[in-house]
């Protein structure tokens, strides 16, 4: 935060309670603060609002126009609601000690001695019980003494190994198993791993803003930092599979008069709430559902679709029902859902409480299991596509950035041009002049006011330099895949070249080229002896991945391990050409996340030689190495 404009108006002291309470609030460590996260510090103060006027005032302080509160935006309402005395007492009771929340003491870089931060009990709980379910057989774990603890959960997860488990849990082969240290962990390996996850949570969409290796480090300390980047990686594994390419059955939840189109624009959220009453229409009931929170808490549509999905053997019953106690009804129903193994992440409390982020994981963890959807042999005639590693690699960086809406499939996602300006502003603040911006749309304008959005898209484009040659704003508003595609690629390197050119300016005051790149590289590779040498970032010797290993050993020397690095021409080597081509690559992609480069590129990237990936790749090698050299 700019301490400095807000100097005049704020005291030291009221700027560091403020940024506490943002910690507090901050719930998935984003590093911004969502209408829902203020709504709900408000909504426990029992400051009761309705949500479109908690997102009005989050409108009257939000003075960038993202739709969140940063840590500036949020000093100034923090500080008016503490002047209304009533509203303002509730407020910082409410920051300080959160219903159903633990507090400990701890300090953090921007918190002071004596500070507390609020961690959900609930959700703790939870994730522990989780963590128990999914990693408890798996052989490297046997040493964390499982089942873990709620009360252990942060010790567990200081040495970074659970975190590398529970991500590839969640996104299979996101990180190569051999790059995890997992014996005799000294803080440095501590670290290394603690980079490791980071860089994979931020690969697969995880907005890690506000985590660094010493949160991990000290965990206790940063619960709710711990408990957000768990949430994220536990929600990107629950939500993976409900779409329409992975269940192709989820046809049967179209509505009349809607197209194939319509069911993929839907997120993951609205997929799974359609996936409820779909069932609760096949059980004659009815009660129907459009939230995770106040429409679960009487257990009534838990009962009736427990009571369909499962299989007819399970002895799954509705008899719940009858129960008049409402927790005692939530118990009765976890009861039936443990007979079918699904009674994860919630308990009677947080069914009753409405617990929208556990209901949320408890209903995904029951579709994964048992989605229960009519006619096996379900044809379409217009079946989507599923997601290129291109657009999966956009998508994950877009989201590791904290866009908001959240990206979930990439060209409908963007269609608005919103997610687009604030990409803009992410590779240079104030980019977008958020006026001539519509944030949100008339129902009988939408079609021009998007359009007007993407207009505006594309000319932001021309100023920042991008080739935009035959891209125009109807092209990203009807979604042409191959020009919003070439809008996108540009926008990623030129943020990836941003961060690079902030580092360059401090000690040559040059912009970075393509041509500089390689020849820091090449300069790397000569100065440390390696016989290795980059042509270009089309160069096909870099298919094996060894090129890229060299650098990162120049990088941090020592960190490659030999043995580990397969010979493709090697008669000796049991694995192909490609296979031992495939696990350098996936060596390398790890190697770079755990000495700590923000490499969204994937290893089929490497052995394909992408030539636009490849190039991020050793850019994100670059920023390390400058930043090593400015320590």
């Amino acid at each position: 935060m700019e301490q400095s404009r807000a100097s005049g108006a704020f005291t030291e002291e009221q700027i560091l309670e403020a940024m506490d309470a943002f910690k507090v609030c901050d719930e998935d460590g984003s590093g911004k603060i969502s209408s829902e996260e203020l709504g709900s510090v408000l909504h426990e103060a029992g400051i009761k609002i309705p949500a479109y006027r908690v997102r009005l005032l989050l409108e009257k302080y939000d003075t960038s126009s993202d739709g969140k509160l940063n840590e500036e935006e949020f000093l100034h309402i923090y500080k008016d609601l503490k002047a209304q005395t009533d509203i303002g007492h509730k407020f910082k009771k409410a920051v300080n000690k959160r219903q159903d929340v633990a507090t400990h003491g701890g300090t953090s870089e921007a918190s002071v001695a004596g500070t507390t931060h609020s961690v959900k009990h609930a959700e703790t709980k939870a994730y522990a019980e989780w963590i128990n379910r999914k990693l408890q057989n798996d052989p490297d774990c046997g040493g964390y003494g499982f089942p873990i603890s709620e009360d252990d959960l942060f010790k567990k997860t200081i040495d970074g190994v659970l975190l590398c488990k529970l991500i590839n849990h969640a996104v299979p082969e996101t990180i190569d198993e051999r790059t995890i240290n997992k014996t005799k962990l000294n803080p440095f390996h501590r670290t290394e791993n603690q980079n490791l996850a980071i860089n994979s949570a931020r690969a697969i969409g995880c907005t890690v803003i506000n985590i660094g290796p010493m949160d991990i480090e000290n965990g206790d300390q940063n619960r709710h930092l711990i408990l957000g980047m768990l949430w994220q990686i536990i929600r990107i594994g629950l939500l993976s599979e409900v779409n329409i390419t992975k269940h192709p059955n989820l046809a049967v939840l179209l509505r009349e008069g809607e197209t194939m189109e319509d069911l993929l624009r839907l997120s993951p959220e609205q997929i799974l709430i359609r996936w409820v009453n779909y069932h609760l229409e096949r059980a004659n009931i009815d009660k129907r559902i459009s939230n995770f929170t106040e429409d679960i808490k009487d257990s009534e549509a838990y009962i009736h679709l427990l009571h369909q999905i499962a299989p007819k053997d399970a002895g799954v019953t509705t008899e719940a029902k009858f129960i008049s106690d409402d927790t005692d009804r939530a118990a009765g129903m976890l009861e039936e859902a443990a007979k079918i193994g699904c009674n994860s992440f919630v308990g009677p409390a947080e069914v009753v409480g409405g617990h929208q982020r556990l209901n949320l994981a408890f209903v995904a963890n029951l579709f994964n299991n048992f989605p229960a959807l009519d006619g096996e042999d379900f044809e379409l005639v217009d079946m989507p596509t599923e997601e290129t590693r291109e657009e999966k690699t956009y998508r994950n960086w877009m989201n590791s950035l904290g866009v908001d809406p959240f990206v979930h499939r990439l060209y409908s996602d963007l269609s608005s041009g919103l997610v687009l300006f604030q990409l803009y502003d992410c590779i240079k603040p104030k980019t977008v002049d958020w006026k001539r911006v519509h944030k949100k749309f008339n129902k009988l304008k939408e079609n021009f006011e998007k359009l007007e959005n993407c207009n505006y898209v594309v000319e932001l484009g021309c100023q920042c330099r991008f080739s935009l040659v035959g891209i125009a704003g109807d092209n990203i508003l009807n979604e042409n895949q191959t020009l919003t595609l070439a809008l996108v690629w540009q926008l990623m390197r030129a943020y990836t070249l941003a961060i690079l050119n902030k580092l360059k300016d401090k000690q040559e005051g040059q912009t970075v080229t393509d041509a500089q790149i390689i020849a820091w590289a090449n300069d790397k590779l000569a100065y440390a002896g390696k016989k290795s040498k980059v042509s270009s970032f089309k160069d096909k010797g870099l298919s094996d991945g060894k090129v890229i290993l060299d650098v990162i050993d120049t990088i941090k020397p020592g960190s490659v391990k030999a043995e580990m690095v397969k010979d493709p021409e090697d008669p000796d080597n049991d694995d192909s050409v490609n296979a031992a081509s495939l696990l350098n690559a996936k060596y390398a992609i790890s190697m770079s996340r755990k000495i700590g480069a923000r490499v969204y590129a994937l290893p089929e990237d490497i052995v394909e030689v992408k030539p636009k990936m490849i190039m991020t790749i050793f850019a994100c090698l670059m920023v390390k190495d400058l930043e090593t050299a400015q320590d």
